[in-house]
């Protein structure tokens, strides 16, 4: 399982570079623009500039609105910027028709640029909150449209988290339909080390987090912490040797 950390830009992705051993992909996002909102195509160049080069950065585009055109481009603008992974959050989207089709526009665009970029179709487990497509319906999302990766995060950052609103025998089935199609399978959503052994039995490729890795677990008003990225792989290793051994770890 990859561990995907999300810093709010360049002064905390220096404090992930001092955590690099620890975490996997760097993910630049804009909080205050929503749970995918998206940065400035020039704070992903000086966070690509800033971090290890053996450390893949991502990006978001977006809680995005169902507009293939304008989502393209943000999406070709990201990849340009210097991002390998390219994540779109299709908020705006009532019907997996419509994701297909925001999706293929996406693929397209960044493939065309960039043919070894990664694309993410990403969804939200409180779906039924904003009224958008279905999480199950993620990782067909991702197949039809040519993406790589099917992910789900919450809209709604108000305490909530994931296993609240998609239970883990949902994740599971969410990560099987992913795998199912060749598909990577990435869970985020107020994750904290507590689900890690849930994370970690069905199958999860990416865990993606933020405020369990910033001081006082607070994604907006914190800081990201190395010390607390650091703690939350040692979990997520001790989580995966007891996996491999057959052995439950206890949280």
């Amino acid at each position: 399982m990859l561990l995907l950390i999300s810093p709010d830009g360049v002064e905390e992705a220096l404090d992930c570079a001092k955590a690099a051993e620890h975490l996997d992909i760097i993910d630049v996002k804009k909080p205050d623009e929503g749970s995918l909102g998206a940065n400035f195509p020039w704070i992903i160049r000086e966070i690509r500039d800033a971090v290890p080069a053996d450390k893949p950065v991502s990006a978001t585009v977006g809680d995005v609105p169902y507009k293939p055109g304008t989502v393209a481009q943000a999406a070709l603008g990201a990849v340009v910027s210097g991002a390998t992974y390219i994540k779109v959050g299709l908020y705006g989207c009532t019907t997996p028709d419509q994701g297909i089709e925001v999706m293929r526009a996406v693929v397209r665009a960044v493939k065309d640029h960039r043919p070894e970029a990664l694309v993410v179709a990403s969804g939200y487990a409180d779906a039924h909150r904003i009224g958008c497509v279905n999480p199950l319906a993620l990782p067909d999302i991702a197949a039809r449209s040519g993406a790589d990766a099917a992910m789900l995060d919450t809209a709604i950052k108000d305490g909530t988290r994931l296993f609240d609103h998609v239970p883990p025998d949902v994740c599971a089935e969410f990560v099987r339909l992913a795998h199912a199609s060749g598909r990577l399978a990435a869970l985020a959503g107020s994750v904290k080390q507590t689900d890690l052994g849930p994370l970690t039995r069905i199958g999860t490729d990416i865990v993606g987090v933020r405020g369990a890795v910033c001081e006082g677990g607070d994604r907006n008003a914190g800081r990201i912490q190395p010390h607390l990225v650091a703690a939350f792989r040692a979990e997520m290793d001790r989580q995966a040797r007891g996996h491999a051994a057959g052995v439950p770890a206890v949280n």
